[in-house]
């Protein structure tokens, strides 16, 4: 490869972008790979072929439309991972109807929101997920029927499980065979009608809906497949939530177009459920965020599951420190395993590791820019930087969002003129094409006039050899602006104190680097789909540290979701 002097980089022009609905995409899997198991839910005991898929989903397609719904209705799914959460994904793809992925952490306002914001006309809700009671919150927002007051738009409420409610439709009640009416929509469909809308939280104010098409997200778990090796013999075992990009597309699709076997082990991600279903499902790929890697790797009960078939997967969400992706190489027998970044925005993977890459890459860097999509670094006027140096990255291609759902002014902010989705990451774009991420904007650290990356400092903190996990965050400080803390979470076994951390440090980087602050953690507060809630460290922080008023508004920048 051509060495670059500038940090902008395209990817391959080949194999050609699939230019078809996920609608048609099932039913070419079905037709090309009808007998192979298409799904497995390992908790629910389900097992279907992609024959099985094509035809439960066509079913509960015309249940939907039987209801009343039209092609470009949005229909939202509130739910952990199961087999009816799949079913109603490829359901609404085939009826043209716009899904809404509800993150199962919300709680009743956000849920309020989200239904009200995109104007949902139906919604798919499991009874309960640990400790939210789904069907009771929905019930107090709608308390007489649909619709209601606080939901003038939801006109039909759709339960997985539990006992029948008045008002409430059965999903087991919905199969409706109505294939000429399918067959009339779909030949109406097109590659770049909007299919998704994901919800995002930003740094300030309400979440966004990030509108996706049938092109941006089909494509997106085809090229990340290809990435992977995925050929029709492999079986994912995807612990990840499936409302999350990481689910629903690295997952779903990606399987959906190789031919490969969706294998859920869990409504929520459970260590020993994984390692269960790699060995008893002989599972050859493995998805997760780190955190959910050193968890798999943890368990007490590791070494007595057979992990042999294993082979490749996808890391994403956070850094892989060089101890953990030798673990997973060895101890997991992932040799092929890649690294993936992206946002939800870009559908979601723009940057990926190759199956040839040497270990130094799959730990510094987040590989190089996937086919048929182009990325630059910029800086704080719009220019290209040179090569190497940081800046913050954007993307153009077919993975790029149509836009925020129904809010014009936050999308013309993301997107520029020219079609550059801005992602707020501070990057570096090596000469050989290799992308890295050393921070957000909005996170990096500004010490006594010094920028400061945690990253750069997590990456360093992650060569002791006791420490599992760390997060270093900035707080704010009278004197400097702001100071750094660590968090860090020690390996099983051994001791490690805020002083003995400080002084790995002293002498190997610079000293306004060194985190002023130290704790020792058991645990990280996390999102569902495993990430590290920054913010919520600060917040924390600021409380023990007792700097309400010197950073009034600081903790209220919260990290950006990113895959």
């Amino acid at each position: 490869m051509t060495a670059i002097a500038i940090s902008h980089v395209r990817g391959a022009g080949s194999p050609p972008l699939l230019e078809t609905t996920i609608g048609e995409a099932l039913a070419r899997a079905a037709a090309l790979w009808g007998e192979r198991e298409a799904l497995v839910s390992v908790e629910q005991g389900i097992r279907w072929t992609f024959a099985d898929l094509l035809a439960r989903a066509d079913l509960l397609a015309g249940g939907l439309l039987a209801l009343g719904l039209v092609p470009g209705d949005r229909i939202g799914i509130w739910s952990p991972n199961c087999a009816e959460w799949a079913l109603t994904q490829f359901a609404a793809a085939r009826a043209g109807l716009i899904l809404v992925t509800i993150n199962p952490a919300y709680r009743l306002s956000e849920v309020e929101f989200t239904i009200n914001h995109v104007a949902l006309r139906a919604i798919v809700v499991a009874e309960r997920f640990k400790t939210s009671a789904y069907l009771d919150m929905i019930g107090e927002l709608a308390p007489d029927g649909f619709p209601s007051a606080r939901l003038p738009s939801l006109c039909h409420a759709i339960q997985i499980d539990g006992l029948p409610r008045a008002g409430w439709v059965q999903f087991g009640d919905l199969a409706t065979s109505q294939p000429e009416l399918l067959d009339r929509i779909g030949a109406e469909l097109r590659a770049d009608d909007a299919i998704n809308i994901q919800f995002t939280s930003g740094t300030t104010g309400l979440p966004k809906g990030a509108t996706l098409s049938h092109r941006n997200i089909l494509n997106n778990g085809y090229f990340v497949g290809i990435g992977m090796g995925l050929t029709p013999g492999d079986r994912i075992c995807i612990p990840v939530p499936l409302y999350h990009c990481f689910g629903m597309v690295l997952g779903n699709l990606a399987c959906l177009t190789h031919g490969a076997a969706m294998v859920y082990p869990s409504p929520a991600f459970d260590p020993g459920a994984v390692l269960n279903a790699v060995a008893a499902e002989r599972c050859t790929a493995l998805y997760g965020v780190p955190t959910m890697f050193i968890a798999v790797l943890a368990h007490p009960e590791f070494d007595r599951f057979d992990l042999s078939t294993l082979r490749t997967g996808c890391m994403a969400g956070a850094i892989c420190p060089e101890p953990l992706m030798r673990e997973v190489i060895g101890r997991l027998n992932m040799h092929d395993v890649t690294i993936g970044y992206g946002m939800t925005e870009t559908s979601p993977v723009s940057f990926q590791t190759g199956l040839g890459d040497p270990l130094e890459r799959r730990v510094g860097t987040i590989g190089r820019v996937l086919p048929h999509l182009e990325c630059k670094v910029i800086d704080g006027q719009g220019a290209v930087v040179p090569a190497g140096q940081p800046g913050e990255l954007c993307t153009r291609g077919y993975s790029v969002m149509l836009g925020y759902w129904n809010d014009p002014q936050r999308t013309a902010e993301a997107i520029d003129s020219e079609g550059w989705m801005h992602s707020g990451d501070l990057a570096t774009i090596d000469a050989e094409g290799y992308g890295n991420i050393v921070g957000r904007l909005k996170d990096m650290v500004i010490r006594g006039g010094e920028n400061v990356y945690p990253r750069e400092i997590e990456d360093y903190l992650y060569r002791h050899p006791a420490i599992e996990d760390v997060a270093v965050v900035g707080v704010p400080d009278a004197k400097m602006g702001e100071e750094l803390c660590a968090w860090v979470r020690v390996r099983q076994g051994e001791m490690l104190d805020g002083e003995a951390v400080r002084d790995f440090c002293r002498g190997q980087i610079a000293h306004y680097k060194i985190p002023r602050y130290v704790r020792i953690v058991d645990a990280f507060p996390t999102t569902v789909t495993g990430k590290i809630q920054k913010f919520m460290i600060r917040e924390a922080m600021i409380a023990e540290l007792g700097l309400h008023m010197i950073g009034a508004d600081f903790a209220a920048n919260a990290d950006k979701e990113r895959l």
